[in-house]
């Protein structure tokens, strides 16, 4: 780590970077007034600075009511269009690279579960004694493997969102939740075959079916021995999410983009960028650690 940091400081001076982070703060949490803004062409019908109280009236007899604001921006009687701010109001709020970041957990959380149920029915058929479904499943994975998430992605979106009518988020979410399936499906797989026959033999003898004997013995034992590698998939997953920004998604990638466009930072921006995804699955794996330790504790 030192060597990275010292790397980077020898890098900035021989560019003659001038280093910028005082403007990174207000894009994580900013203290800047919000403005309030008209939602239709109209006027401002009345304004009431005792109760805090602002009508606007639409040509077409809507009425919208500001109820609580710190500054009145606009007077009785101004003509005001739709998108004009008639008002200001104080307090805290998510800056954009925040907001992103909370557009990145809630995808990759969507994409998770979704993965997890794809991978587990996936990694079943793969062990299936029935030939279709074995079939099914080892084409689907070997595709997925073998082809760019990137790929994947434009698919989903520029064709089967199209022919779906799916919007943005859920292409994004369909695609990712398919690509890390297919590797959770193997990991799975993997798992069940590590588990001794004897095992299923055994609950099969007390009287238990199949998927009983599935639910209840093999897969509580698969689940520990493959939590390792399905928390580095679970890692993946966060990061390769990075990658709906593609499709105008604005998670937490592009939402540097745009400040990058912006403040002319990228150093700052990247570096802030990194941390970010830094903290999201340094978390992930201290959870799955802690997991870990309790599941090994009963054994």
């Amino acid at each position: 780590m030192i060597g990275i940091g010292y790397g980077v400081y020898a890098s900035s001076k021989s560019l003659s970077y001038n280093w910028r982070w005082e403007r990174i703060p207000q894009y994580l949490i900013s203290f800047q007034p919000t403005d309030i803004k008209a939602p239709f062409d109209g006027s401002i019908e009345s304004v009431d600075p005792k109760e805090h109280k602002i009508v606007v009236q639409s040509d077409s007899g809507q009425t919208f009511v500001v109820t609580k604001y710190d500054k009145a921006i606009a007077h009785t009687g101004d003509l005001v269009f739709e998108g004009d701010t008639v008002a200001t109001i104080k307090g805290w709020h998510l800056g954009s690279i925040s907001w992103g970041l909370v557009m990145t957990l809630k995808i990759s959380a969507v994409a998770l579960v979704f993965a997890m149920i794809i991978g587990l029915f996936t990694g079943l058929a793969r062990i299936s004694h029935n030939p279709v479904l074995r079939y099914l499943s080892v084409t689907y994975i070997e595709v997925i493997r073998g082809t760019p998430l990137l790929v994947q992605i434009f698919i989903f979106y520029f064709f089967i969102g199209t022919v779906l009518n799916l919007d943005r988020f859920t292409a994004g979410v369909a695609a990712l939740s398919v690509f890390t399936g297919a590797y959770i499906a193997e990991i799975i797989r993997a798992g069940i075959q590590s588990i001794h026959p004897g095992q299923m033999e055994a609950a099969r003898s007390l009287g238990m079916n199949y998927i009983k004997a599935m639910v209840y013995v093999i897969l509580p034992q698969a689940f520990k021995r493959t939590l390792p590698p399905l928390a580095g998939q679970f890692i993946n997953l966060i990061k390769d999410s990075s990658l709906v920004s593609v499709i105008s998604i604005t998670d937490l990638t592009k939402a540097g983009r745009e400040v990058v466009s912006s403040t002319f930072a990228p150093f700052e921006v990247w570096f802030t960028v990194a941390i970010l995804y830094l903290v999201l699955t340094g978390s992930l794996s201290w959870v799955i650690q802690k997991l870990e330790k309790r599941l090994s504790a009963s054994d």
